[in-house]
């Protein structure tokens, strides 16, 4: 698919986003250097406004702990919604983002044995298509805050006084076939879930309902959402390793967002984002 017969739904998002975030804005750029990145950096110049930036190609990317996240023009989706948001409690709101995504990009998970891959979630920012190919990374998360003066929330007022931050929720989503070199597995694909999707509808499936996702955890956090990660999280049940070496079985996460892992020295509770989790 060529970038040139792309066309993105601004018109559409703005009027579904608008009555959710007044003052909300639509911004397509054929090419940047990360759409996280400009929002972080209008954000401490003081440009709190709700935002959605999408960029056809981005050409710094970055994943968690500062990886690249590669992208081209038609081949993969990559937009970053910036917005105010004063929640009680932030502990989850990436895997919260991830239920809300898959959910959108897959609303009614196959079922067993089907030929069609799953779009699951591995703790704590990646989407994974799981299937007869084994797991392979369809996309991923990057959650950034940064203070502001002023300006709604999204949550209520009183929390917003003390807790409210410009919140940068960056999403990446292969949506043609990547090239597999060097990878012991291909990434995955949108199109591998539904033939034939491409970049500006799957913007559209994806943003209102994470919108009203992220309003819905100002108030009551991660809690509600947990039974739903439960239903697509990639590695319950499985042997893991964490970053320092420790080794256990993932037993899901908690109602804070936190990986359980049981290993020799008991049940632990994973919270910290520069942990990596794998599977062994």
């Amino acid at each position: 698919m060529s970038a040139a017969a792309l066309r993105w739904p601004a018109e559409a998002l703005w009027e579904a986003v608008v009555p959710l975030l007044p003052g909300f804005t639509v911004e397509v750029l054929p090419e940047i250097d990360s759409t996280n990145t400009e929002l972080m950096r209008r954000a401490r110049a003081g440009q709190c406004d709700p935002v959605l930036l999408v960029a056809e190609q981005q050409t710094a990317g970055k994943g968690r702990m500062g990886r690249p996240w590669r992208s081209a023009a038609g081949a993969s989706l990559t937009f970053s919604l910036g917005l105010p948001l004063g929640p009680q409690d932030w502990s989850g709101l990436s895997l919260a983002v991830g239920v809300s995504v898959a959910e959108s990009l897959q609303p009614t998970l196959p079922a067993a044995g089907s030929s069609t891959p799953r779009v699951a979630l591995k703790w704590p920012n990646d989407l994974w298509l799981g299937g007869a190919q084994g797991d392979r990374k369809l996309g991923g998360i990057l959650v950034e805050t940064a203070s502001f003066v002023g300006g709604a929330s999204a949550g209520s007022p009183a929390t917003a006084a003390h807790s409210g931050r410009y919140v940068v929720i960056g999403v990446g989503l292969n949506v043609l076939p990547q090239d597999a070199a060097g990878l012991s597995l291909p990434p995955g694909s949108l199109q591998e879930v539904e033939p034939g999707l491409d970049a500006p509808t799957a913007l559209l499936r994806v943003v209102p309902p994470l919108v009203s996702m992220l309003q819905a955890f100002a108030q009551y956090g991660f809690a509600p959402l947990q039974p739903r990660f439960g239903l697509r999280d990639a590695l319950a049940g499985r042997s893991v390793q964490l970053s320092d070496g420790t080794q256990g079985e993932a037993h899901g996460v908690g109602e804070d967002g936190a990986l359980l892992v049981h290993t020799a020295r008991g049940m632990q509770a994973v919270t910290s984002a520069e942990i990596s989790v794998r599977p062994s």
